[in-house]
């Protein structure tokens, strides 16, 4: 297998990233900050190599990034995805970034980057997106991510390494950030309050997490080049999902849609085709949306129910 450099360990698609990595007994160098919340990786620190560093000083860690010697580089770390974030001009420091990693994986001899993009970078679509889609991102988050896979490509063609960049649909499981959609949902729910929701009118694509790092674990090991769609495949009428959740929780419990305006540039329809990714790999999503809302419904009252002290 191949040896990896990890970026954005911590986060909640690369912590699944690593774990799989781990049970594989896979050589892994991950790259963290001083200031990385590590909660959802540090059973897993102990078996890998940690490289204390920041992408924005990857001068004084490309000695130690050398010593580790990657094969790839899987670039998952991204500054900025939530809220307000999405349109700060300050996104472009992730465009450099991910440049000057190239550019250090190139100097180490990694011979293969492997990149985590977004369905951001398409914009607002009708029906199934395919990669070849128009991208017209409405954010500069989007803008950006666009931006890095563009200028990765060039880079890593000029430097002679394979490059594979995979666009990330919508996530869910177990460990997602508070703010987010289903999180938030079940939390509010288990607490017997009513959700604050738009009319969820959308027709969304939600992959599990589990399954998203079983597709990015494979493209690392995959030659295949160029961009991928990643999600499940299947698109569900976001109403339905919201009234899954609360049907496992409580039948009886209000929700309340229409509460919250949708976003200026809200997209309502957001369906990934992953033919291609599942012909370059082999991959193929495992785990159903309602037994997945079911396992994360499950997780959330687990962790209520533990001691606080």
């Amino acid at each position: 297998m191949r040896r990896v450099l990890l970026t954005g360990a911590s986060g909640f698609v690369g912590a699944a990233v690593l774990r799989r990595m781990v049970a594989q007994e896979r050589e892994v160098a991950v790259l963290l900050r001083a200031s990385s919340d590590t909660r959802r990786i540090d059973d897993l620190l102990p078996h890998v190599a940690v490289v204390r560093g920041d992408l924005a000083h990857l001068d004084a860690v490309t000695d130690a990034i050398a010593a580790f010697g990657p094969d790839v580089v899987a670039h998952l770390a991204w500054q900025g995805v939530k809220g307000s974030d999405r349109n700060d001009p300050g996104q472009l420091e992730n465009v450099m970034a991910a440049i000057t990693l190239q550019r250090v994986a190139t100097a180490v001899g990694c011979t293969r980057m492997v990149g985590l993009g977004s369905q951001a970078e398409y914009g607002p679509q009708a029906g199934r997106i395919a990669e070849d889609a128009p991208t017209r991102p409405t954010t500069m988050y989007g803008a950006a991510k666009l931006a890095t896979a563009i200028l990765l490509e060039r880079a890593c063609a000029t430097a002679g390494q394979s490059f594979a960049w995979m666009r990330l649909f919508s996530s869910y499981g177990p460990g997602d950030d508070p703010s987010w959609m289903i999180p938030y949902l079940i939390e509010r729910l288990l607490a017997g309050e009513r959700p604050s929701l738009t009319a969820a009118e959308q027709v969304w694509d939600y992959i599990h997490v589990e399954d998203a790092a079983a597709a990015v674990v494979a493209m690392v090991d995959a030659d295949a080049t160029g961009v991928f769609n990643l999600g499940s495949g299947t698109a569900w009428p976001l109403r339905d999902i919201i009234t899954t959740v609360r049907d496992a929780i409580d039948p009886s419990l209000p929700l309340g849609f229409g509460e919250v305006p949708y976003r200026p540039d809200q997209v309502m329809h957001l369906e990934a085709d992953v033919t291609r990714l599942r012909a370059a790999t082999g991959w193929a999503p495992a785990i159903a949306l309602r037994e997945g809302l079911q396992a994360v419904v499950d997780h959330h009252r687990a962790r209520r129910a533990r001691p606080t002290s």
